[in-house]
């Protein structure tokens, strides 16, 4: 099949367009979503300037979303001296996982001349994942564990790095996902804080001073486009699933919208559009509702509901 837009030949389909792209317009397509979401949500604002740029410290896992995000932001600001990029990647302990996949964030941040820092669990908060798998004082999920310690570190060394912007590279799918969960668990206060910490524009958004604001740039792209521009670009993306990963739900709700956007093309796109909508409502229903008080950790300084932070609570009891 020939590309739609040329006589070349068509490297995919997207079935939810009916568009055939050959490599050059489809790494364009790819492109151009990408671009398009950062107008949208204002991430570029109208007083950064040479003297005064805008630091975006980028959550750089190695994974084909982080590495085809970095690689999409630098092609398009790497001349633009108001944006400066950082490559955040976290060592978690993983044994023959994660190693792997921070040789793909050096390769990459050195190919690209964009500052790349590293910091690890064990470092940090003296646990390795591996350990904490094999202990689970809490009788959780290993992604529960990993979730609060990862939350924690992007957010501690966003602050630290002095960010004006945490991007991370969650997919169309992953941004489906997480809203259909949303809303079959009926949980529309979740919608609201969804669209404060990462969904809507920064000029929509209720500020929260308290951290570093949040962006998700690859939010248009679906999962199989975001891997197949990391394969014709030949970056170094490490792609292998965790070995720890378990979170059954969000598993079924993903295969739930396989099925649906094989037999309805279009299926996601038209979950998150909705859900955006219905989550800016939720968020102007909040809007100065401040909930429970935020407060300083008692154990490390971090903004928290409660006395002692969830990380904290967990490191005492892995202790």
């Amino acid at each position: 099949m020939d590309c739609n837009r040329c006589d070349e030949e068509a490297v995919m389909h997207a079935a939810y367009s009916g568009a055939h792209l050959c490599e050059d317009h489809f790494r364009e397509s790819v492109e151009k979503r990408v671009r398009r979401r950062v107008r949208r949500d204002d991430l570029v604002p109208h007083d950064a300037t040479p003297e005064n740029p805008q630091t975006w410290v980028i959550g750089l896992s190695g994974g084909k979303d982080s590495v085809v995000l970095t690689q999409v932001l630098h092609d398009t600001f790497a001349d633009d001296p108001r944006i400066e990029l950082v490559g955040l990647t976290i060592h978690e302990g993983i044994e023959g996982y994660r190693d792997k996949s921070v040789e793909a964030c050096v390769e990459l941040c050195e190919d690209l001349d964009v500052r790349h820092e590293l910091v690890s669990y064990e470092d940090e908060f003296g646990v390795r994942m591996d350990d904490v798998v094999e202990d689970d004082p809490e009788n959780m999920a290993p992604c529960a564990y990993c979730g609060v310690f990862r939350r924690d570190l992007l957010s501690e060394y966003a602050d630290e790095l002095e960010a004006d912007l945490l991007l991370t590279g969650h997919n169309l799918d992953d941004e489906a996902q997480t809203a259909l969960m949303n809303i079959l668990e009926g949980d529309v206060e979740q919608m609201a804080k969804h669209f404060d910490a990462s969904l809507g524009s920064l000029s929509d958004r209720e500020e929260q001073d308290e951290f570093v604001p949040r962006a998700k740039p690859l939010r248009d792209v679906p999962e199989k486009e975001v891997a197949l521009y990391a394969h014709i670009n030949d970056l170094p993306a490490h792609i292998t699933e965790c070995p720890h990963a378990s979170e059954a739900y969000r598993g079924e709700i993903q295969q739930l919208l396989y099925d649906l956007e094989e037999n309805h093309p279009g299926t996601r796109h038209s979950i998150l559009s909705g859900y955006e909508e219905l989550a800016d409502i939720a968020a102007e229903k909040y809007a100065g509702d401040d909930g429970a008080d935020l407060r300083e950790c008692v154990e490390c300084g971090s903004t928290t509901t409660r006395e002692v932070c969830r990380k904290c609570s967990l490191l005492e009891s892995l202790a």
